[in-house]
């Protein structure tokens, strides 16, 4: 498989050609982007020069703060608040990815209705044409994950024709679309139904230590960027006896993210020309911790170290905490806990600070989730349960057992009063 990336190879020439005024009342102008290849090698350009991408996905978090863990590059998964992000970008040396939000078929548009289609490009169009002059845009994704529980092939041919009306009134900037996952059937339909696109884009999590070897047998010869990984998938990891997923704590979460570099993204970069870590802000996705690099209150996680290490060679001056273990009545999250109603148990973490800053404990207790939702669609946060935990002291607490029976999470989140923390939880049920 290799796709065309032809459409930009030209777009150098436009550098002075295309200067706009911008809302924001200054003048400015498209710093074209390009992907060139030499004896079978990939490299991503911008403004001529070398351009390898480290970046994460983000849409309303601090700009600056991203920047100073070294990061270059943000994604987006759609144009919200597209100006105010460009204009953060463009003021810290950062560009932006910015993505085309799509109707989606597990969403009910329908890939057939003619009208809805027709509809759908000229919103695309309108946005491309708002913000392709730009100078902090680095190039535009056409959908995220469309391929996701998609039934209808239509769908492709719609990106495709995206693509296409994109590289008509914006030369200067490639297209791309996210995909979820890869394998031959999704190989063949792009070949077949998206060649317009300048390169692919892959999103993988737990399973993204076997991407070369899924590019190599694939025979995925273009370029391509891995514009989501991080986190091992909810849907990926081992479960209780009733179903729950178990989470990794923080430290273990760390450890895994470099892990994916180190295999899949470091020793690939003729090939591999950028990347977007998930996700460089907080959501709840079956836990309020699950793939969020900050948390709820904004403290920073031990992702976010690693994360500037990889970037930068360098670690942040003030670590987050590091958690070792965490067990609720002697028993590790994978040991399907099983607790009486209305009876207290201990719970017990370890956890250590790499600059030997005091630390703090905090404990809470959720119902367990209930999401059925896929792709990100938006989940609520689990209520949480009031009054349950007693005897907190460094490392370790009483929880006493919900009264209702039913399915539940004890959190520890570990703070170092430096705006850094690690966190745990362990699912439990109630008889």
């Amino acid at each position: 498989m290799k796709l065309k990336n032809t459409h930009v190879h030209l777009a150098a020439i436009c550098l002075l050609l295309a200067i706009v005024l911008l809302p924001q009342a200054y003048a400015s102008s498209a710093i074209p982007v390009e992907i060139v290849e030499n004896d079978g090698k990939y490299q991503l350009l911008r403004g001529g020069e070398p351009y390898p991408v480290k970046g994460a996905g983000l849409q309303f978090a601090d700009v600056a703060f991203f920047a100073e863990h070294g990061g270059n590059s943000i994604r987006t998964w759609s144009t919200d608040n597209a100006w105010e992000l460009l204009d953060q970008a463009l003021e810290h040396g950062v560009t932006v990815l910015m993505c085309l939000d799509l109707g989606r078929e597990r969403h009910g548009f329908d890939y057939d209705d003619e009208a809805a289609v027709a509809k759908q490009l000229g919103f695309a169009r309108g946005e491309v044409m708002k913000y392709k002059d730009h100078p902090a845009l680095l190039g535009w994704i056409i959908g995220n994950e469309m391929n996701l529980h998609f039934r209808n092939p239509g769908v492709f041919d719609a990106i495709n024709d995206i693509s296409k009306m994109i590289h008509e009134v914006d030369p200067n900037h490639p297209t791309t679309t996210a995909l979820a996952g890869i394998n031959e059937e999704l190989v063949d339909l792009i070949e077949e139904r998206v060649p317009d696109l300048d390169f692919i884009s892959i999103q993988m999590y737990g399973d993204i230590v076997n991407l070369p070897r899924y590019v190599k047998k694939l025979d995925i010869e273009g370029p391509y960027m891995v514009t989501e990984w991080g986190a091992i998938g909810h849907w990926e990891v081992g479960r209780t006896a009733w179903g729950a997923p178990i989470e990794q704590n923080s430290s273990d979460k760390a450890a895994n993210y470099r892990k994916s570099h180190e295999i899949a993204i470091e020793p690939y970069p003729d090939q591999a020309i950028g990347s977007y870590v998930f996700f460089w802000g907080q959501k709840q996705e079956r836990t309020p911790t699950w793939y969020g690099m900050l948390l709820e209150d904004g403290s920073r996680t031990e992702t976010m170290d690693v994360m500037q290490h990889l970037w930068t060679g360098e670690w942040p001056k003030n670590r987050a905490p590091q958690i070792t273990s965490f067990t609720l009545d002697k028993d590790k999250a994978d040991s399907s806990v099983t607790l009486k109603a209305g009876k207290a148990y201990p719970a017990r973490v370890k956890a250590g600070d790499p600059d030997g800053d005091a630390l703090t404990y905090r404990w809470e207790i959720m119902e367990e989730s209930r999401a059925t939702q896929s792709g990100g669609d938006k989940e609520e946060i689990p209520a949480r349960i009031e009054g349950l935990i007693s005897n907190a002291k460094a490392g370790s607490a009483t929880v006493t057992a919900p009264a209702e029976p039913g399915p539940y999470r004890l959190f520890v989140y570990v703070e170092d009063g430096q705006g850094n923390a690690g966190h745990a939880n362990i699912p439990f049920r109630v008889k």
